[in-house]
């Protein structure tokens, strides 16, 4: 007690000497090199400290933008973010925390592996894998099909179930989509963006080996990977394609169940690829987002809305950042009126953002799930699960106020425009050259010579009525 008494005033001597720098000594830093990193690591302990009661601790004349702003920066410098990003994922959540996932991103998630239940059961495969020198243990209640591996005195990659297509090597964030989807046997199934096939072949085993799943990629080298898990795991009613998968409503339609594990950024797997943290930048974000979006719609239309066991569209990404996941569902809510967000099935996860800084996100939004490297121990990940219904035939609001004619005083009261001078009524002279060209092109469709352009004014109806009326007599006599 004693000692840890003594050392908790010894750090808080320590932070009472703490200086918040100047925009102009952080320069003079990065012109030298960079901090010392026990001075970054001191920094950052020390801003989180202030921020989290500002009111209390904030150094006299520094506004918490400053504390906010020193803390990114010693972010990106101690983790090995560029500023931009570093920037965004700080955002994603509240100062402590965000501490926690840059933390989190640099220590490797667990090995997992999933079982084949195709081939051989959960208890049976733990059971030959224990005999041969790995410690496992299931991964949680959530699956029954999950594994993770803490030690292995064989490579796991390499043992004689591993060939015999017993088990999948896959991230635990994998197993995901694929249980919120929940395919069906004897349903027809489309995977948009299914290399290496981990998710594929988990879809064959629920269904077992029944229906059919078209599995497709829009780089043709991974197709390779992809048909060898197939083939390994035995997996026999999967169709594997190479089609960009905006092309898909066109292709082939029609399908029960979709799952689009979309092309991402990766900010939820940082920890398998750290370049992610310097080589991504808001023109990456956007060009990301834009095609998510146009692929997005294209899986929605690719369904069949009246399918009696399905409808159901999973979308996924590997990414945490707002515009990939809750930008693009609510793009789709706006853009296809006929489908709606529904529970994803999944116990745990964090519900998705309805606002994030300044922007508002349907409501139905909070049914998405996210998960996080430092809460769930697995990649960062996103889940959103929607119902597809057939399109309603109602038409627009403006077709509406089209085919129904308005009084007069409600039109001037909208346009705002007065009866004397603005409205003007339809002038029969102004359009009657047009009225007689309209009739000279029916008269030639009928085979009568019309009369020339620019004819008498006052009798050129009559004179065009006639012919019509000889055919019409023509015709009766016939």
């Amino acid at each position: 007690m004693d000692v840890d008494s003594g050392e908790e005033e010894g750090v808080e001597g320590v932070e009472d000497e703490f200086h918040l720098p100047t925009a102009e000594e952080r320069e003079q830093e990065k012109a030298s090199g960079g901090p010392d990193l026990h001075i970054l690591q001191r920094r950052l302990r020390e801003c989180v400290r202030v921020l989290n009661k500002f009111k209390k601790r904030g150094e006299s004349g520094r506004s918490r933008s400053e504390h906010i702003e020193t803390l990114i920066s010693d972010i990106g410098n101690y983790y090995g973010y560029n500023d931009y990003l570093a920037e965004k994922l700080f955002y994603l959540f509240p100062v402590e925390e965000a501490i926690e996932f840059f933390e989190a991103n640099e220590v490797a998630r667990p090995v997992t592996i999933r079982t084949n239940t195709l081939r051989t059961r959960r208890r049976d495969l733990a059971q030959i894998l224990i005999n041969r020198g790995v410690n496992l243990e299931p991964i949680g209640k959530w699956t029954n099909v999950g594994l993770q591996v803490f030690e292995s005195s064989v490579p796991i990659g390499a043992t004689p179930e591993y060939l015999a297509g017993h088990y999948m090597l896959q991230a635990a964030s994998s197993f995901l989509p694929v249980i919120a989807l929940s395919p069906q046997p004897n349903e027809r199934v489309l995977d948009m963006a299914s290399a290496p096939g981990g998710k594929t072949t988990h879809m064959s085993a629920l269904m077992q080996n029944t229906g059919v799943i078209f599995a497709n990629d829009a780089n043709k080298a991974r197709t390779k990977s992809l048909t060898a898990n197939v083939h390994r795991l035995g997996c026999k009613n999967v169709v594997v394609c190479s089609y960009d998968g905006r092309e898909f409503p066109k292709v082939m339609g029609g399908f029960d169940r979709v799952l689009l594990d979309a092309p991402c950024s990766g900010t939820g797997v940082i920890s398998k690829d750290s370049s992610v943290k310097i080589n991504k930048s808001d023109r990456d974000f956007t060009l990301l987002s834009h095609l998510q979006k146009q692929l997005i719609l294209c899986a929605i239309d690719s369904i069949n809305p009246d399918s009696k066991t399905g409808g159901y569209f999973v979308y996924s990404t590997c990414s945490v950042t707002v515009e990939e996941n809750e930008g693009v569902v609510d793009y789709a809510l706006k853009k296809r009126p006929n489908i709606k967000l529904v529970d994803t099935g999944l116990s745990f996860g964090r519900e998705g953002f309805t606002q994030y800084r300044g922007k508002t996100f349907h409501p139905s939004v909070h049914l998405t799930r996210r998960f996080y490297p430092h809460v769930h121990n697995m990649d960062g990940f996103f889940v959103a699960k929607f119902k597809v219904e057939r399109r309603s035939k109602v038409k627009a609001k403006d077709e509406e106020e089209e085919d129904v004619p308005m009084p007069m005083e409600f039109m001037l009261e909208k346009t705002g425009a007065t009866t004397n001078s603005e409205v003007t009524a339809f002038d029969e002279n102004e359009d009657k050259k047009y009225i007689e060209d309209g009739k000279r092109r029916r008269m030639r469709a009928k085979g009568i010579r019309p009369p020339p352009a620019g004819g008498a004014k006052t009798g050129s109806s009559k004179k065009t009525v006639a012919p019509e009326a000889a055919t019409t007599e023509v015709a009766a006599d016939a």
